[in-house]
């Protein structure tokens, strides 16, 4: 059964939860009795039997016997298999001992042949028995490069440990293991981990690491369970919070082991009587963990498509935005309550309330659009009590015309303008008091608000106010294996040169973001220079361990007007607005990094004669190429 069925999710946003099997030659009867009869969805169950040795029956007649494996294929059906059974892979490829490991390279090539005709989702690989895993990783490389739609998952502990101390098998971090395994098989898709989730937890910067890995599943071990008053199993607060987060992520959960709770003897009484599965009561308490998250905000739901998808940025001067388009943004009202409350302050500090029937306000609203600026703009007006002339300058002449209707549907005739023309050519017939603008990108400066402002600033009067002020881009190094495989799909190097708006989700935040590029307005400097150039240097947390960088997050905060601020920075974003996602900027080699030794972050605003492009390289702990040079991969253009 679905854990989200049974708290009333819908059935896109279900769960699984699986359980790990002994080998059995009856897959139908292992099947009933942990699908049917205990409630589980799938099995992890190994595909041949443990003790089959290829050498044992070579030259025995082995041409004509048949493979150890779990049954015909024709016990269940196509769907079945694929749908609730994951297989279980044996190795030993690493062993010292010449004749095992041949023998396990040839088991594990037929156990992986075997469930690629059975047309299993995926196959759960061991852990490695050494601390080598070279040899290992490049029989699971060979098997990765003929694979279509098979997951190999890598199975790992969940284990960190303190300085020097070692952990489960002598691991000191398990992140390590992986990550070798990974970059051994050059970083393939179909290559993910499976989680030991331990009794004992490393600290939660440790575990974040693992949020923007490729996580397909959580193994909870019966042992890490704890005993409620009542006598069932549950999990401590901070493991009940990791599956949480792995749920959040779309990771299975797996249950192993034998039982190691004596349930109440009243539990004999229930209508399953003697049918009911030895672990049934795991699998309610991770249903029940399930069941008690809060369901998704309504906007989080409208966005769930857009998780971790890479999307262009805009090039709003190159190109003229679609009705669509608007649409999105102008469905935004928290940007618009924010815009209307600069201007109310503006308004304040610009006409005292003695004059208030006197003087009228010359605002242009520059890059007007459909006009949602200019209606927050006049209802400032009226909530303030001033008198106002709006002009609004819009290039796109599609948009216009909706705004030449908008001013007749609201009988705006006498205090609105249209101005049909890009901001930068324009010849103003008066000067403004104030100027506002909606040319933000998800970097700030991304979408050219500097270049446009600075063309427009001319007419604005000597202590005419812009809104917004300033703004300020902001990066941080990420974890984000999803991304990182999705631009390396497209095997050319403009991808890893381009940046992408996305909405983050299955990433791992590795240090606090920081402050690139601030642009202030107006910006009446007589050598305007909007080139810009940049170092950083971002330390991982000590407890956290070693991680891999794939790319650089971006974000924006500005500064509307005095304190009344709008921006995506995680850390002081404004709550309920969607208007922009963050930005991402891959890197080409990722890089690890170690708690010891800080990254260092180069990165460059660069301007040429019709289009703004970024530069940015790592040269620290290891140098990256320069992306993006002279921008050859992404630029905006002017």
């Amino acid at each position: 059964m679905r854990l989200g069925e049974r708290g009333g999710w819908e059935r896109s946003e279900s769960r699984y939860c699986g359980v790990e099997t002994d080998f059995s030659a009856d897959v139908p009867s292992l099947l009933s009795f942990h699908i049917s009869t205990g409630g589980f969805d799938y099995v992890l169950a190994p595909l041949m039997n443990p003790s089959y040795r290829p050498s044992l029956v070579e030259g025995n007649g082995s041409e004509t016997q048949a493979l150890p494996v779990s049954g015909s294929d024709l016990v269940l059906s196509p769907s079945q298999w694929s749908s609730h059974v994951v297989g279980i892979c044996f190795s030993f490829v690493d062993s010292e001992d010449e004749v095992l490991r041949m023998d396990s390279e040839t088991t594990l090539k037929q156990e992986i042949a075997w469930a690629t005709h059975l047309s299993l989702q995926a196959c759960l690989l061991p852990t490695p028995k050494g601390t080598s895993c070279a040899n290992y990783a490049r029989c699971v490389n060979q098997i990765l490069q003929g694979l279509t739609n098979l997951q190999v998952v890598y199975e790992v502990p969940l284990v960190k440990s303190d300085g020097d101390s070692m952990g489960s098998e002598g691991l000191t971090d398990s992140w390590e293991l992986w990550n070798s395994f990974r970059l051994l098989c050059e970083h393939d898709s179909k290559l993910s981990v499976a989680l030991d989730v331990m009794s004992t937890l490393p600290s939660e910067n440790s575990l974040g690491r693992w949020m923007g890995e490729s996580v397909r599943a959580a193994i909870l071990s019966t042992d890490s369970f704890l005993t409620n008053a009542r006598g069932y199993p549950c999990l401590s607060k901070r493991h009940q919070k990791l599956i949480a987060g792995f749920f959040d992520h779309t990771v299975q959960v797996v249950v192993s082991g034998k039982p190691v709770h004596n349930l109440p003897k009243a539990s004999d009484s229930n209508t399953e009587g003697s049918q009911r599965h030895p672990l049934r009561s795991y699998l309610d308490y991770v249903a029940y963990l399930f069941q008690k998250m809060e369901p998704l905000p309504e906007q989080e739901r409208i966005e769930l498509g857009y998780r971790d998808f890479l999307q262009a940025p805009l090039q709003p001067l190159m190109d003229n935005l679609e009705a669509q388009t608007y649409e999105t943004f102008e469905r935004d009202s928290t940007k618009y309550i924010q815009y209307q409350r600069a201007v109310v302050k503006a308004l304040v500090d610009r006409v005292p309330d003695e004059k208030a029937s006197e003087l009228t306000t010359v605002l242009m609203v520059v890059g007007a659009g459909r006009g949602p600026l200019v209606r927050a703009s006049l209802q400032a007006a009226e909530e303030t009590g001033r008198k106002i002339k709006v002009y609004a300058v819009e290039k796109n002449p599609n948009a216009v015309v909706t705004l030449h209707n908008l001013v007749k549907m609201e009988g705006w005739e006498g205090i609105v303008t249209i101005i049909s023309c890009d901001m930068r050519f324009w010849s103003a017939s008066e000067k403004a008091d104030i100027l506002v603008s909606e040319l933000l990108g998800s970097f700030g400066d991304n979408e050219l608000s500097p270049e446009c402002l600075d063309g427009v600033q001319r007419f604005l009067k000597p202590d005419g106010i812009s809104i917004p002020s300033s703004y300020t881009s902001f990066i941080q190094p990420v974890t984000a294996s999803k991304l990182y495989n999705d631009v390396k799909a497209h095997k050319d190097l403009a991808h890893f040169e381009t940046a992408y708006v996305v909405k983050l989700h299955s990433v791992a935040k590795l240090a606090p973001s920081q402050s690139v590029f601030t642009f202030t307005h107006p910006n009446f400097s007589t050598k305007t220079n909007n080139q810009r150039y940049k170092k950083l240097h971002f330390n991982l947390p000590s407890d956290s361990g070693s991680a891999l960088v794939h790319g650089l997050a971006g974000y924006f905060d500005s500064v509307l007007y005095k304190d009344v601020h709008l921006g995506i920075e995680p850390t002081t974003a404004t709550p309920n607005m969607f208007s922009w996602f963050p930005i991402f900027f891959p890197l080409r080699k990722p890089v690890v990094v170690h708690p010891d030794s800080p990254l260092e972050v180069h990165f460059w605003r660069c301007c040429g004669s019709s289009k703004v492009w970024y530069e940015w390289s790592v040269s620290s702990p290891t140098p990256s190429p320069m992306h993006n040079t002279n921008g050859r991969s992404y630029w905006v253009g002017l």
